[in-house]
């Protein structure tokens, strides 16, 4: 007989009723997700993003004319067609980037709805109130980019003097135009990133702040690559920002005690 038994039934003898018996811990329910599950819930997320992206992309068609007009007005408006194929091209590559852009809010939830089962109670309640600001970042890139245009093209058409003429070939002039477009948006998510990085404890200010040499080397060589049409303009305001960002960041995780 064990001595809590003991005390129990010395208990009962004195007329004393015994102490309740310890309550059972309660089994952690939280299911674990095998690696197919995983796969599977990654298949379902992408899924939908893919019928979102394509249900606006319809919607980028129907107003491409007018979407093509606007962003070849800082080029002059009148693009050079070299190909057959050239005009239906640039307007599924139009159509096909706006609908990223329209679906970004979908892409974004699907995003935060697959990586929030891997956190905790804390880290979820830390990083959720960023979601709509991810949202509210990519929009000002692309406001950015549309602003930077004109001066991008001016200062690449300010070369174009004696037998130069300045009328550039659609196809590559919409090909820099969207991925300028996509590049400013999808980097405009950088602090956001770097935060959620801060919550789950994977990097610190102090670490950030460390390693800013190469922080620096990285942002400028991908403002460069992001940015293929040759100007100054479009990659100096790229690694601007981007830098930035990244010390108002390093900044307010320090604030906040990381």
């Amino acid at each position: 007989m064990t001595d809590a038994d003991a005390l129990r039934e010395g208990a009962v003898q004195d007329g004393v009723p015994p102490p309740p018996a310890p309550a059972p811990v309660a089994a952690d329910d939280g299911k674990v997700m095998s690696l197919v599950d995983h796969l599977t819930e990654l298949r379902n997320r992408l899924g939908k993003v893919l019928i979102t992206v394509a249900v606006f992309s319809i919607v980028g068609g129907i107003f491409s004319s007018d979407i093509i007009r606007i962003l070849a007005a800082p080029a002059g408006g009148t693009l050079l067609n070299l190909g057959p194929g050239d005009a239906f091209a640039i307007t599924l590559r139009v159509s096909l980037v706006t609908g990223v852009v329209l679906a970004m809010p979908v892409i974004l939830y699907q995003l935060w709805a697959f990586v929030a089962p891997g956190l905790t109670a804390a880290e979820r309640k830390a990083i959720r109130p960023w979601i709509p600001l991810a949202l509210l970042f990519f929009v000002g890139g692309v406001a950015l980019a549309f602003f930077v245009l004109p001066y991008a093209m001016n200062f690449l058409f300010g070369f174009a003097t004696g037998t130069f003429q300045n009328t550039p070939a659609a196809g590559p002039y919409f090909d820099f135009v969207t991925t300028m477009f996509l590049a400013f948006g999808i980097v405009m998510e950088f602090p956001i990133l770097l935060f959620a990085l801060s919550r789950v404890n994977i990097v610190t200010s102090e670490r950030l702040a460390a390693a800013r040499r190469y922080v620096i080397l990285g942002i400028v060589i991908f403002a460069a690559v992001a940015t293929p049409g040759g100007d100054l303009v479009s990659p100096a305001a790229l690694t601007l920002t981007m830098y930035g960002l990244f010390e108002a960041t390093v900044w307010f995780i320090r604030r906040t005690g990381h």
